[in-house]
C-alpha cells in the first residue's frame, strides 16, 4: 500500500485540521511567478497546478478528435463510414471553433491573465491549438482526396469536375444551374454604394474579382453558394456508377452568368466560422426567452474566428477579405480543394451502396416486453411494476421503451401528470408530440426546457412555445444553471392509490440520436426514488434551496461532496489493507478537485480504471502520482455517451447512473442526478458492460503518462473483442447478463 504523504504539490487534510480556511495554491503561484504574473492570493482547496499535473483541454480534446479522424484513415472500416468519419472531424472542429476557440479568443482580447489548470495563458493555448490544428488539418484532407475519393471512383462513385463531364452531362448540369440555382443566387457587389455583406457562419462563398471590359477598373463580388441545396449534384447513376457534381464548382463554371459586360479575373471559394461562445447575464434579464433570443441574433453577427479560402485566390482578394471581416493572417487557413468537409456525411446517404457501410443495426426489443408475434407489447406500466430495469441504446430500442413510456402516459386515461426536462431533442420529436397531446387531454404537463442548450436553442425555444400552447407548464429552470438531468416522472392513479413511474436516463430524449450514442435507461417505480424525482422538480419549478435528498445525487449542492466521500471511502479502505476500487465511464474529465482527490485515492493503493470518451484532464499512471490510475478511450461505430460510476464501498458494490460528468460545469454549474443503481441483477450488467469497455481490443485506446493516446491491440492468442459488435450479438441473442430484475 502506498503512502499518500508522498503524493507531491497536495497539502493532505485530516480531521484535526478540515475545518481550517483553505490556503492558496502555491503551485500555481510559482507558475505565476515564472510567467512575470501577480500571485493569486485567493483561497483555494486545490493544491495542484501545471503541466505536471494536468493535461491541456483543449489539446486534450484536439486528441479526441485525433481518435474520430484514425476511424477515417482505417483501412478495415467500410468505405462510406470512413467518408462520414471524415465529415465528423470536420464537424467536431467547426464546433471547437465556435465553442473553445472562439472563448479563448475573447479572454485574449478581453487582457484575460488568468491560466489554464496546465499553466498555459490564452495566447500560448491559441498557439499550440493553431499548430496541432495544421497538422490535423493536412491529415484529413491528405486522407480524404488522396485516399477516400480514389478508392470511391473505384467502387463507381464519382466526383467529377465540370470540365470533365461529357456534353450529355454538361447539359444536365447547365439545366440544373438554371433552374435550381440560378434563380436562388444573389450577387452582391462591394463598392461605394454596396458595403461588404454578412457572411454568415459556416457558409461558403465566392470571391469574385471583376474587370470592366472598357477599362482597367477592378470590382469584388460575393456569391453565397446556397445551403439548401445539396453539396453534390446526382448527375446520373445506374447499378455501377453514379456521377456526382460539387453545387460550388458548378456556380463556379457559370459566375460570368451573374455579371454580363464583365470580366472574370478569379472567383475563389472562401468560408468563415464565428465565435458562439456568447455570454449573457441572465440574472439580470426578466424574460429569459427573450434574452436567448437576444443571444442567438448576436451570435449571427459575431466575430469570425476562423476563415479558410482556396489557396489559388490572389493576393490582393485574399488582403481584401482579411480587412472587410477584420481577422489575423494567424486565423486564416489556406487549402487546396473544396472547404467545409462536414458535409461529406452526405456521401454516406448515397442510395445502393450498402456494401460500402456497416451492417444496418436495428435496436432489439427490450426482454421485459417480449411477446408473441400475434400479441400486443406487454403494458409498460404493468412492466415497470414488475421490477426495475435498464435499456441499453442504441442495442435496445428507444422507441419501444422510452418514447412508450411518455407516448403510453400521454394517452392512459389513468395517468395524471407527465414531468419532464427537455435539453435536446430532434425537431419533429414523437415524445414532444406525445407530451402536447396529454396537455391537450388536461393532463397536468410540466417541462423543464433548458433554453440555453448549444446549438439547440432554437429548435427548443420552438418546442417551448408549442407545449405552453398546449397548455403544459413550462419553466425555465434556476437562473445561472443549466438543466442537463434527463428525468421524466408519471404520475397514475392506480387501485391502490397514486403510483409515481420514473425514466431516469444518461441521454437526451432524442430518438435521432438514440440510433448512434450509447446510453443507458433506468425505469423503476420505486418509491424513495420517486419522491426525490419528484423533490427536484420542485425545486426546478418552484423555491427549494434547502431540500435534501435520500438517495440520489443531485448537482450542483450535494453531488460533488457526495463523490468526494464516495472516494474518501475507498481511500480508507486501501489505507486499512482492503480492497478498494473505483470505476468512472464518462464523456470527459477535467474537474480539478476531483482530480486531485483521484491522484490521491491512486497513491493510498486504489486500483481505478477511468473510461473517458472525450477530454482527459488527469495525467495517468505517473510514478509518485497516479500509478494506480488507468484511462482508457473508447471510439467506434457508437459514440459513448453514458455515464456510469461504481465504488467498492467495501463490498457493497455501489452504482450510479446519469448525465453527469466529472466536470466542473456538471458538478457546480448544473441541475444533475445520478441514480443508485441497488438492484443486484441490473448491478451485474453493469459491472459486465464497465468490464467489456476496459477489454475491447479493437477500439480502444489507452491514456499515457506523456498525454499521448495508444490504440489496443489483441495480445498474442487473444480473441479479437469490440464491444460494439459484442453488445450488438449479445443482446440480438438474448444472452445473459440481461438488464432486468425479473427474467421473462
Amino acid at each position: 500500500m502506498a503512502n499518500s504523504s508522498r503524493l507531491p504539490g497536495i497539502l493532505l487534510k485530516n480531521s484535526a485540521n478540515a475545518d481550517k480556511k483553505a490556503s492558496v495554491n502555491q503551485k500555481k503561484n510559482e507558475v505565476l511567478s515564472n510567467k512575470g504574473l501577480n500571485p493569486d492570493d485567493q483561497p483555494s482547496d486545490l493544491k495542484i497546478f501545471g503541466k505536471e499535473y494536468f493535461i491541456n483541454y483543449e489539446l486534450s480534446w484536439l486528441k479526441f478528435n485525433w481518435r474520430v479522424l484514425h476511424e477515417a484513415q482505417n483501412p478495415n472500416n467500410p468505405l462510406l463510414e470512413r467518408v462520414k468519419f471524415i465529415g465528423i472531424v470536420c464537424s467536431n472542429l467547426d464546433e471547437f471553433y465556435q465553442k473553445r476557440v472562439g472563448g479563448l479568443k475573447r479572454q485574449f482580447h478581453a487582457g484575460v491573465r488568468e491560466l489554464s489548470l496546465d499553466g498555459l495563458t490564452p495566447k500560448e493555448q491559441l498557439t499550440a491549438i493553431r499548430k496541432d490544428i495544421g497538422k490535423m488539418i493536412r491529415a484529413y484532407r491528405d486522407c480524404f482526396f488522396n485516399d477516400l475519393l480514389p478508392a470511391l471512383q473505384k467502387e463507381g462513385i464519382k466526383i467529377l469536375n465540370y470540365k470533365k463531364l461529357n456534353d450529355e452531362l454538361k447539359e444536365k448540369a447547365d439545366d440544373y444551374f438554371l433552374k435550381q440555382l440560378y434563380p436562388i443566387i444573389t450577387p452582391l457587389a462591394v463598392d461605394e454604394a454596396h458595403p461588404f455583406p454578412f457572411i454568415s457562419n459556416k457558409s461558403r462563398s465566392l470571391a469574385v474579382k471583376l474587370k470592366e471590359k472598357k477599362s482597367d477598373k477592378h470590382h469584388f463580388a460575393r456569391v453565397k453558394v446556397p445551403a439548401n441545396r445539396p453539396r453534390w449534384i446526382t448527375l446520373q447513376k445506374d447499378k455501377n456508377e453514379v456521377i456526382l457534381l460539387s453545387t460550388s464548382d458548378l456556380i463556379k463554371q457559370k459566375i460570368s452568368s451573374f455579371f454580363p459586360g464583365m470580366d472574370i479575373v478569379s472567383a475563389h471559394i472562401f468560408r468563415v466560422t464565428r465565435n458562439a461562445d456568447i455570454e449573457r447575464n441572465e440574472e439580470e434579464a426578466d424574460d429569459l426567452l427573450e434574452l436567448i433570443e437576444d443571444e442567438l441574433r448576436e451570435r449571427r453577427f459575431a466575430e469570425i474566428v476562423r476563415l479558410e479560402i482556396d489557396k489559388e485566390m490572389p493576393d490582393d482578394v485574399k488582403n481584401f477579405l482579411l480587412n472587410q471581416l477584420k481577422i489575423q493572417k494567424h486565423d486564416v487557413f489556406e487549402m487546396d480543394g473544396p472547404l467545409g468537409l462536414a458535409d461529406a456525411t452526405q456521401l454516406y446517404d448515397i442510395e445502393g451502396y450498402s456494401h460500402l457501410k456497416d451492417t444496418p443495426w436495428t435496436p432489439t426489443l427490450h426482454p421485459v416486453f417480449k411477446h408473441e408475434l400475434d400479441e400486443e407489447l406487454p403494458d409498460i406500466f404493468n412492466a415497470i411494476r414488475d421490477g426495475d430495469f435498464i435499456v441499453h441504446h442504441p442495442y435496445q430500442s428507444f422507441e419501444t421503451s422510452t418514447q412508450r413510456f411518455v407516448e403510453e402516459a400521454a394517452k392512459d386515461p389513468k395517468v395524471l401528470a407527465i414531468k419532464q426536462t427537455l435539453y435536446r431533442t430532434s425537431s419533429d420529436s414523437p415524445v414532444m408530440h406525445a407530451l402536447v397531446r396529454a396537455a391537450e387531454a388536461d393532463k397536468q404537463v410540466a417541462v423543464l426546457v433548458e433554453l440555453k442548450a448549444r446549438f439547440d436553442e432554437e429548435r427548443n425555444i420552438s418546442w417551448a412555445q408549442k407545449l405552453e400552447k398546449a397548455g403544459a407548464h413550462v419553466s425555465y429552470g434556476i437562473a445561472g444553471l443549466k438543466i442537463h438531468t434527463k428525468l421524466t416522472i408519471v404520475v397514475r392513479e392506480e387501485d391502490d392509490g397514486l403510483r409515481r413511474y420514473l425514466h431516469i436516463g444518461t441521454g437526451n430524449y432524442h430518438p435521432d440520436t438514440a440510433q448512434l450514442y450509447e446510453d443507458l435507461g433506468y425505469f423503476t417505480c420505486r418509491e424513495d426514488l420517486a419522491s426525490d424525482v419528484t423533490d427536484i422538480f420542485n425545486l426546478l419549478t418552484g423555491y427549494a434551496p434547502d431540500q435534501s435528498y435520500q438517495k440520489m445525487l443531485v448537482a450542483p449542492k450535494h453531488m460533488r461532496q457526495r463523490i468526494t466521500d464516495l472516494i474518501d471511502g475507498e481511500i480508507k479502505a486501501a489505507k486499512n489493507g482492503k480492497e478498494a476500487r473505483i470505476i468512472g465511464k464518462m464523456n470527459n474529465l477535467e474537474d480539478p478537485l476531483i482530480i486531485q482527490k483521484l491522484y490521491e485515492a491512486s497513491e493510498a493503493g486504489v486500483k481505478i480504471d477511468l473510461i473517458v470518451r472525450s477530454v482527459c484532464r488527469l495525467i495517468p499512471q505517473k510514478k509518485g502520482l497516479s500509478e494506480n490510475i488507468h484511462v482508457h478511450a473508447v471510439i467506434g461505430r457508437f459514440l459513448e455517451h453514458s455515464r456510469c460510476y461504481y465504488f467498492h464501498s467495501e463490498g457493497e458494490d455501489k452504482y450510479f447512473i446519469g448525465s453527469a460528468d466529472w466536470m466542473h460545469r456538471n458538478l457546480d454549474a448544473r441541475v444533475e442526478v445520478l441514480a443508485p443503481i441497488e438492484n443486484t441483477a441490473l448491478k451485474k450488467y453493469l459491472k459486465f458492460f464497465l468490464n467489456l469497455n476496459m477489454k475491447d481490443n479493437q477500439q480502444r485506446w489507452v491514456l499515457k503518462p506523456n498525454g499521448k493516446y495508444k490504440k489496443v491491440k489483441p495480445g498474442k492468442d487473444e480473441e479479437e473483442l469490440s464491444i460494439h459488435r459484442f453488445l450488438m450479438n449479445h443482446v440480438k441473442a438474448g444472452n445473459p447478463p440481461i438488464p432486468c430484475s425479473t427474467s421473462k
